[in-house]
């Protein structure tokens, strides 16, 4: 067919249009340009002033992991010196079980993490920990177990997120269980003013061991809880239960999309959840009738849920993260293999879709011939994103950049 200017026009107008995502950085950015070291495990939140902040783990030379967090700085579009918390010696290096530290309105920030505890009876088990500072992150206490039960040996894929009240909400799987059924148990617990953590609690059982979980407060308080079940004894799909009494009680938990995924195993790659004027939104990966990372959204805050849609269909899509943008617009991550000629690597990718999740447009960001995992994205303003992953260079490292949406 032949195309002749005015085709050419109506095309790049029709672009600009539908709103491509562009990248305001020509490279990434590293979160640190310490020699010697490695970063890895990068998590978003935001202070209690909005500014967004990046955790990361750290790794020297010797071996000495440590949690640490830099706040991003709107004049010079980056990330300020990062701040070292040291009560967090020993941090364990996982991307599905990262570290994460959260700002409460008091002041108060709280740095979890999870440590090794593997044993004869679990070779990969893990214990959470986390530390408080009272005085603007200057100093901070020692390392508190979360769990004080000494049944638990494993605790791990925790997530955390800000209530209502100002207190902090956490949800973990758990090695105590009730039943002779595979899985572990979902549990929760939240703050009390400076006494940390209290009043834990089951709230689901039988959940995949080694998917991380999402925990979302929206803004009208319901708190979120999402993870992969396993039901029936074979299937391992992605269900939500919520709490509408802060935490009281909580729903019986239902099925986000019926992919009806039969494995026996851990596929390492948990769903991930937001709010915008719609309702709630939804990304995971699954291989149950078709393998890839899907998406779907729920008008009613998870009563039903729509009809599930594709994201990426590639088998190795994992590990994907959602936001919106304004409360409109809806962005997901995520990580994925891609063949350049003889190379293969790993890239992110990013997808914009309409507030009513319609797709806008589909891209990778990171760079070629880089392997690059677990990505994250947090807002900073009505069109622009930042994103950040893990990705090898010399030693691999914490990667950020800035996106614009049109």
């Amino acid at each position: 067919m032949k195309i002749n200017h005015f085709s050419i026009l109506f095309l790049f107008l029709f672009l600009s249009k539908i709103g491509i995502a562009q990248t305001q950085n020509s490279s990434p950015i590293p979160i640190s340009k310490e020699s010697g070291i490695v970063t890895s495990c990068p998590f978003f939140t935001k202070n209690s002033k909005g500014v967004p902040v990046m955790s990361f783990a750290k790794e020297t030379k010797e071996n000495q992991t440590v949690l640490c967090y830099s706040i991003f700085d709107y004049n010079k579009k980056k990330f300020q010196n990062p701040v070292i918390i040291q009560s967090s010696k020993g941090v364990e290096l996982h991307g599905e079980n990262a570290p994460k530290i959260i700002f409460k309105p008091n002041k108060e920030i709280i740095a979890v993490w999870g440590v090794d505890n593997a044993s004869e009876k679990k070779k990969y088990a893990g214990l959470v920990n986390y530390s408080q500072s009272f005085d603007n992150g200057k100093t901070w206490t020692n390392a508190t177990p979360l769990v004080k039960n000494g049944s638990s040996i494993d605790q791990r894929y925790f997530d955390i997120d800000l209530l209502p009240n100002g207190e902090v909400a956490i949800i973990w799987l758990d090695s105590r269980t009730k039943t002779e059924k595979e899985g572990s148990t979902l549990y929760y617990a939240a703050t009390v003013g400076t006494s940390g953590f209290q009043n834990e609690k089951p709230i689901a059982e039988t959940t995949c061991q080694c998917c991380r979980t999402d925990l979302f407060v929206t803004k009208k308080g319901t708190i979120n809880a999402a993870f992969r079940d396993i039901i029936n004894d074979e299937i391992r799909d992605m269900v939500l239960t919520y709490s509408s009494d802060n935490g009281k009680s909580f729903s019986e938990s239902k099925r986000i999309s019926p992919d009806n995924w039969k494995i026996n195993g851990c596929p390492h790659t948990g769903p991930t959840m937001t709010e915008n004027e719609i309702g709630l939104h939804f990304a995971w990966y699954t291989s149950g009738g078709g393998t890839g990372v899907f998406y779907a959204n729920s008008a009613d805050y998870g009563r039903a849920f729509s009809k599930r849609a594709i994201v990426s269909d590639k088998p190795t899509a994992k590990h994907p993260q959602i936001t919106s943008l304004n409360n409109k617009e809806i962005l997901i991550v995520w990580d994925e293999s891609v063949t350049n000629g003889a190379d293969s690597f790993m890239q992110i990718g990013l997808q914009h879709r309409k507030s009513n999740g319609e797709i806008t447009s589909t891209k990778h960001i990171s760079p070629k011939n880089k392997n690059a995992t677990f990505p994250i994205i947090e807002a900073i303003n009505k069109k622009q994103l930042l994103v950040a992953w893990s990705q090898e260079s010399t030693d691999e490292n914490v990667y950020y950049k800035i996106v614009t949406i049109n």
